[in-house]
Protein backbone atom coordinates (compact mmCIF):
# COMPACT_ATOMS: atom_id res chain seq x y z
CA UNK A 1 0.00 0.00 0.00
CA UNK A 2 1.69 3.31 -1.24
CA UNK A 3 1.33 6.22 0.95
CA UNK A 4 0.73 9.81 -0.27
CA UNK A 5 2.43 12.75 1.40
CA UNK A 6 -1.33 14.53 2.31
CA UNK A 7 -3.25 11.20 3.04
CA UNK A 8 -2.43 7.74 3.23
CA UNK A 9 -3.90 5.46 0.16
CA UNK A 10 -7.37 4.08 0.85
CA UNK A 11 -7.67 0.01 1.22
CA UNK A 12 -10.22 -2.12 -0.09
CA UNK A 13 -12.74 -1.36 2.55
CA UNK A 14 -12.12 2.38 2.38
CA UNK A 15 -12.22 2.09 -1.41
CA UNK A 16 -15.50 0.00 -1.78
CA UNK A 17 -17.18 2.65 0.42
CA UNK A 18 -15.78 5.65 -2.09
CA UNK A 19 -17.76 3.92 -4.76
CA UNK A 20 -20.86 3.46 -2.69
CA UNK A 21 -20.54 7.26 -1.77
CA UNK A 22 -19.85 8.28 -5.22
CA UNK A 23 -22.61 6.33 -6.96
CA UNK A 24 -25.04 7.62 -4.56
CA UNK A 25 -24.20 11.32 -4.49
CA UNK A 26 -24.45 10.80 -8.80
CA UNK A 27 -27.79 9.35 -7.99
CA UNK A 28 -28.80 11.93 -5.88
CA UNK A 29 -27.46 14.87 -8.28
CA UNK A 30 -29.11 13.10 -10.85
CA UNK A 31 -32.54 13.09 -8.89
CA UNK A 32 -32.30 16.77 -8.65
CA UNK A 33 -31.93 17.67 -11.73
CA UNK A 34 -34.77 15.39 -12.72
CA UNK A 35 -37.05 17.20 -10.23
CA UNK A 36 -36.15 20.36 -11.76
CA UNK A 37 -36.70 19.43 -15.42
CA UNK A 38 -40.02 18.46 -14.56
CA UNK A 39 -41.49 21.32 -12.66
CA UNK A 40 -40.05 23.27 -15.32
CA UNK A 41 -41.99 21.23 -17.97
CA UNK A 42 -45.28 21.31 -15.67
CA UNK A 43 -45.04 24.95 -15.98
CA UNK A 44 -44.65 25.72 -19.88
CA UNK A 45 -40.95 26.60 -19.31
CA UNK A 46 -39.66 24.22 -21.87
CA UNK A 47 -42.73 23.98 -24.27
CA UNK A 48 -40.70 24.20 -27.81
CA UNK A 49 -42.40 27.86 -27.99
CA UNK A 50 -40.40 29.08 -24.89
CA UNK A 51 -37.07 28.36 -27.90
CA UNK A 52 -39.12 29.36 -31.15
CA UNK A 53 -38.38 33.18 -30.55
CA UNK A 54 -34.47 32.55 -30.70
CA UNK A 55 -35.37 31.99 -34.65
CA UNK A 56 -36.55 35.93 -34.66
CA UNK A 57 -34.06 37.44 -36.47
CA UNK A 58 -34.72 40.52 -34.21
CA UNK A 59 -33.59 38.66 -31.37
CA UNK A 60 -30.69 37.04 -32.88
CA UNK A 61 -28.91 40.09 -33.78
CA UNK A 62 -29.81 41.36 -29.83
CA UNK A 63 -27.64 38.99 -28.98
CA UNK A 64 -24.72 39.35 -31.16
CA UNK A 65 -24.91 42.84 -30.69
CA UNK A 66 -24.51 42.33 -26.92
CA UNK A 67 -21.74 39.66 -27.33
CA UNK A 68 -19.97 41.95 -29.70
CA UNK A 69 -20.52 45.05 -26.47
CA UNK A 70 -19.17 42.34 -24.29
CA UNK A 71 -16.02 41.45 -25.77
CA UNK A 72 -15.40 45.24 -26.50
CA UNK A 73 -15.72 46.02 -22.92
CA UNK A 74 -14.20 42.65 -21.66
CA UNK A 75 -10.82 43.55 -24.37
CA UNK A 76 -10.38 47.12 -22.61
CA UNK A 77 -10.50 45.50 -19.68
CA UNK A 78 -7.61 42.93 -20.18
CA UNK A 79 -5.59 45.53 -21.65
CA UNK A 80 -5.99 48.11 -18.69
CA UNK A 81 -5.81 45.55 -15.92
CA UNK A 82 -3.04 43.77 -17.49
CA UNK A 83 -1.04 47.34 -18.00
CA UNK A 84 -1.97 48.28 -14.35
CA UNK A 85 -1.16 45.25 -12.97
CA UNK A 86 2.12 45.60 -14.02
CA UNK A 87 2.46 48.91 -12.80
CA UNK A 88 0.99 48.17 -9.46
CA UNK A 89 3.49 45.22 -9.20
CA UNK A 90 6.49 47.07 -10.22
CA UNK A 91 5.50 50.01 -7.48
CA UNK A 92 4.98 47.57 -4.81
CA UNK A 93 8.61 46.55 -5.38
CA UNK A 94 9.45 49.77 -5.77
CA UNK A 95 12.60 50.82 -3.18
CA UNK A 96 11.32 54.42 -2.91
CA UNK A 97 9.14 54.25 0.61
CA UNK A 98 6.55 56.92 -1.03
CA UNK A 99 5.58 54.56 -4.01
CA UNK A 100 5.45 51.40 -2.45
CA UNK A 101 2.97 52.65 0.24
CA UNK A 102 0.97 54.66 -2.56
CA UNK A 103 0.70 51.16 -4.57
CA UNK A 104 0.15 49.15 -1.57
CA UNK A 105 -2.81 51.65 -0.37
CA UNK A 106 -4.66 51.97 -4.33
CA UNK A 107 -4.10 47.68 -4.18
CA UNK A 108 -5.64 47.10 -0.62
CA UNK A 109 -8.22 49.83 -1.22
CA UNK A 110 -9.69 48.49 -4.70
CA UNK A 111 -9.61 45.16 -3.55
CA UNK A 112 -11.32 45.66 -0.53
CA UNK A 113 -14.53 47.52 -1.87
CA UNK A 114 -16.99 45.16 -4.53
CA UNK A 115 -16.80 45.26 -7.81
CA UNK A 116 -20.14 47.06 -8.23
CA UNK A 117 -19.66 49.37 -6.47
CA UNK A 118 -15.93 50.40 -8.07
CA UNK A 119 -17.88 50.63 -11.36
CA UNK A 120 -21.62 52.52 -10.37
CA UNK A 121 -19.00 54.75 -8.59
CA UNK A 122 -16.51 55.55 -12.14
CA UNK A 123 -20.46 55.49 -13.89
CA UNK A 124 -21.54 57.99 -12.00
CA UNK A 125 -19.05 60.13 -10.99
CA UNK A 126 -17.37 60.11 -14.46
CA UNK A 127 -18.11 58.52 -17.17
CA UNK A 128 -22.16 58.99 -16.71
CA UNK A 129 -22.65 59.57 -20.67
CA UNK A 130 -20.03 56.59 -21.34
CA UNK A 131 -21.21 53.09 -19.92
CA UNK A 132 -18.87 51.05 -21.98
CA UNK A 133 -15.69 52.92 -20.35
CA UNK A 134 -17.11 53.16 -17.30
CA UNK A 135 -17.13 49.43 -16.90
CA UNK A 136 -14.04 48.80 -18.54
CA UNK A 137 -12.69 51.38 -16.46
CA UNK A 138 -13.75 49.42 -13.30
CA UNK A 139 -13.13 46.11 -14.42
CA UNK A 140 -9.50 47.18 -15.09
CA UNK A 141 -9.03 48.65 -11.76
CA UNK A 142 -10.14 45.87 -9.49
CA UNK A 143 -8.31 43.15 -11.52
CA UNK A 144 -5.20 45.32 -11.84
CA UNK A 145 -5.21 45.15 -8.78
CA UNK A 146 -5.43 41.19 -8.63
CA UNK A 147 -2.91 40.77 -11.31
CA UNK A 148 -0.37 43.44 -9.57
CA UNK A 149 -0.89 40.15 -6.65
CA UNK A 150 -0.20 37.57 -8.84
CA UNK A 151 3.08 39.31 -10.90
CA UNK A 152 4.11 40.27 -7.55
CA UNK A 153 4.04 36.31 -6.15
CA UNK A 154 5.74 35.35 -10.02
CA UNK A 155 8.56 37.80 -9.33
CA UNK A 156 9.41 36.96 -5.79
CA UNK A 157 9.56 33.23 -6.69
CA UNK A 158 12.52 33.86 -9.14
CA UNK A 159 15.50 32.56 -7.69
CA UNK A 160 17.80 35.63 -5.92
CA UNK A 161 20.79 34.49 -7.56
CA UNK A 162 19.24 35.37 -10.57
CA UNK A 163 19.02 39.30 -9.80
CA UNK A 164 21.89 39.17 -7.68
CA UNK A 165 23.94 37.81 -10.74
CA UNK A 166 22.73 40.62 -13.17
CA UNK A 167 23.20 43.60 -10.77
CA UNK A 168 26.89 41.79 -10.90
CA UNK A 169 27.22 42.39 -14.49
CA UNK A 170 26.27 45.69 -14.00
CA UNK A 171 22.98 46.27 -15.05
CA UNK A 172 20.31 48.30 -13.47
CA UNK A 173 17.41 47.98 -11.61
CA UNK A 174 15.05 48.66 -14.20
CA UNK A 175 17.04 46.22 -16.65
CA UNK A 176 16.84 43.66 -14.31
CA UNK A 177 13.08 43.97 -13.36
CA UNK A 178 12.36 44.45 -17.76
CA UNK A 179 14.83 41.35 -18.92
CA UNK A 180 15.36 39.32 -16.06
CA UNK A 181 12.47 39.19 -13.16
CA UNK A 182 9.20 40.01 -15.52
CA UNK A 183 9.72 37.82 -18.44
CA UNK A 184 9.99 34.78 -15.62
CA UNK A 185 7.09 36.05 -13.54
CA UNK A 186 4.56 35.79 -16.19
CA UNK A 187 5.77 32.76 -17.54
CA UNK A 188 5.41 31.07 -14.30
CA UNK A 189 2.06 32.84 -13.75
CA UNK A 190 0.53 32.90 -16.94
CA UNK A 191 -2.16 29.99 -15.71
CA UNK A 192 -3.62 32.29 -12.79
CA UNK A 193 -3.13 35.48 -14.98
CA UNK A 194 -5.54 33.83 -17.88
CA UNK A 195 -7.66 32.25 -15.05
CA UNK A 196 -8.11 36.15 -13.72
CA UNK A 197 -8.66 37.12 -17.51
CA UNK A 198 -11.74 34.83 -17.36
CA UNK A 199 -12.90 36.40 -14.18
CA UNK A 200 -13.00 39.66 -16.00
CA UNK A 201 -14.89 38.27 -19.19
CA UNK A 202 -17.68 37.07 -16.54
CA UNK A 203 -17.35 39.88 -14.45
CA UNK A 204 -18.68 42.15 -17.77
CA UNK A 205 -22.03 40.87 -17.05
CA UNK A 206 -22.04 43.79 -13.86
CA UNK A 207 -22.86 46.01 -16.85
CA UNK A 208 -26.49 45.89 -16.17
CA UNK A 209 -25.93 48.03 -13.16
CA UNK A 210 -24.85 51.16 -15.36
CA UNK A 211 -27.76 50.13 -18.10
CA UNK A 212 -24.69 48.72 -20.88
CA UNK A 213 -25.89 46.58 -23.62
CA UNK A 214 -23.88 43.62 -22.79
CA UNK A 215 -25.08 39.89 -22.64
CA UNK A 216 -26.87 40.07 -19.31
CA UNK A 217 -28.60 43.35 -20.04
CA UNK A 218 -29.97 41.83 -23.29
CA UNK A 219 -30.72 38.50 -22.11
CA UNK A 220 -33.31 40.57 -19.51
CA UNK A 221 -34.79 42.91 -21.90
CA UNK A 222 -35.33 39.85 -24.08
CA UNK A 223 -36.95 37.81 -21.52
CA UNK A 224 -39.02 40.96 -19.62
CA UNK A 225 -40.41 42.41 -23.05
CA UNK A 226 -41.11 38.71 -25.10
CA UNK A 227 -44.13 36.76 -23.77
CA UNK A 228 -45.34 33.20 -25.26
CA UNK A 229 -47.95 31.71 -23.77
CA UNK A 230 -48.83 33.78 -21.31
CA UNK A 231 -45.11 33.68 -19.45
CA UNK A 232 -41.73 35.22 -20.06
CA UNK A 233 -39.50 33.28 -21.16
CA UNK A 234 -36.67 33.44 -18.38
CA UNK A 235 -35.66 29.99 -18.18
CA UNK A 236 -34.97 29.42 -21.79
CA UNK A 237 -33.04 32.80 -22.14
CA UNK A 238 -31.15 32.04 -19.33
CA UNK A 239 -30.31 28.57 -20.58
CA UNK A 240 -29.30 30.64 -24.22
CA UNK A 241 -27.01 33.26 -22.47
CA UNK A 242 -25.49 30.94 -20.21
CA UNK A 243 -24.14 28.84 -22.78
CA UNK A 244 -22.95 31.45 -24.94
CA UNK A 245 -21.05 32.56 -21.72
CA UNK A 246 -19.34 29.32 -21.00
CA UNK A 247 -18.93 28.96 -24.52
CA UNK A 248 -16.41 32.08 -24.62
CA UNK A 249 -14.76 30.84 -20.73
CA UNK A 250 -13.94 28.15 -23.13
CA UNK A 251 -12.50 29.02 -25.57
CA UNK A 252 -10.10 31.57 -23.22
CA UNK A 253 -9.10 29.00 -21.61
CA UNK A 254 -8.55 26.77 -24.55
CA UNK A 255 -6.16 30.06 -25.83
CA UNK A 256 -4.77 29.62 -21.96
CA UNK A 257 -3.52 26.10 -22.31
CA UNK A 258 -2.17 26.36 -25.89
CA UNK A 259 0.20 29.59 -24.71
CA UNK A 260 1.32 27.75 -21.99
CA UNK A 261 1.63 24.33 -24.22
CA UNK A 262 3.73 26.43 -26.76
CA UNK A 263 5.72 28.37 -23.81
CA UNK A 264 6.91 24.76 -22.40
CA UNK A 265 8.15 23.74 -26.10
CA UNK A 266 10.05 27.02 -26.88
CA UNK A 267 13.55 26.34 -27.03
CA UNK A 268 15.65 28.97 -24.79
CA UNK A 269 19.12 29.37 -24.81
CA UNK A 270 22.18 30.14 -27.15
CA UNK A 271 23.56 27.61 -29.15
CA UNK A 272 27.68 27.45 -29.86
CA UNK A 273 28.47 27.24 -33.11
CA UNK A 274 30.82 24.22 -33.70
CA UNK A 275 34.32 25.48 -34.44
CA UNK A 276 34.46 28.08 -32.89
CA UNK A 277 37.12 29.62 -30.33
CA UNK A 278 37.08 30.33 -26.79
CA UNK A 279 39.96 33.01 -25.19
CA UNK A 280 42.06 31.45 -27.95
CA UNK A 281 41.03 27.63 -26.77
CA UNK A 282 40.37 25.11 -29.60
CA UNK A 283 36.88 23.48 -28.92
CA UNK A 284 36.71 19.77 -29.46
CA UNK A 285 35.44 19.97 -33.13
CA UNK A 286 38.84 21.78 -33.78
CA UNK A 287 41.15 19.02 -32.99
CA UNK A 288 41.57 16.37 -35.12
CA UNK A 289 40.74 12.82 -34.62
CA UNK A 290 43.29 10.43 -33.99
CA UNK A 291 43.69 7.75 -36.87
CA UNK A 292 44.13 4.19 -34.50
CA UNK A 293 45.15 2.40 -37.31
CA UNK A 294 47.79 3.28 -39.43
CA UNK A 295 51.38 4.38 -39.56
CA UNK A 296 52.90 6.49 -42.43
CA UNK A 297 49.61 7.93 -43.72
CA UNK A 298 49.31 11.78 -44.32
CA UNK A 299 47.80 13.50 -40.94
CA UNK A 300 48.89 10.26 -39.10
CA UNK A 301 51.20 9.67 -35.99
CA UNK A 302 53.32 7.56 -34.21
CA UNK A 303 52.77 5.36 -31.39
CA UNK A 304 53.67 6.80 -28.57
CA UNK A 305 55.27 4.96 -25.61
CA UNK A 306 52.32 3.82 -23.87
CA UNK A 307 50.92 3.12 -27.11
CA UNK A 308 48.63 5.53 -27.67
CA UNK A 309 48.69 7.40 -31.18
CA UNK A 310 50.08 10.87 -30.79
CA UNK A 311 48.53 13.68 -33.85
CA UNK A 312 51.07 15.36 -35.09
CA UNK A 313 50.39 18.91 -35.81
Amino acid sequence: MSASVLYDAPGPKARVRNRIYAVAGTLAIAALILVSVLRLADKGHLAPEMWDIFNYSGIRQNIADAVLATLKAFGLAAVGSLVLGVLLAVGRLSDHQPIRWAATTFIELFRSLPLLITIYAIWVGFLTDHSMWALAAGLSVYNGCVQAEVLRAGINSVPRGQSEAAYALGMSKTQVMVTVLMPQAIRSMLPTIISQLVVTLKDTSLGFIILYPELLQTARLIASNTQVNGQYPYVSTIVVIGTIYIAMCLVLSALATWIEKRGRRAKTGIKVAPGVQTNGIPTVDDIPAANPGGAGGAGTGADGADGTDVTKS
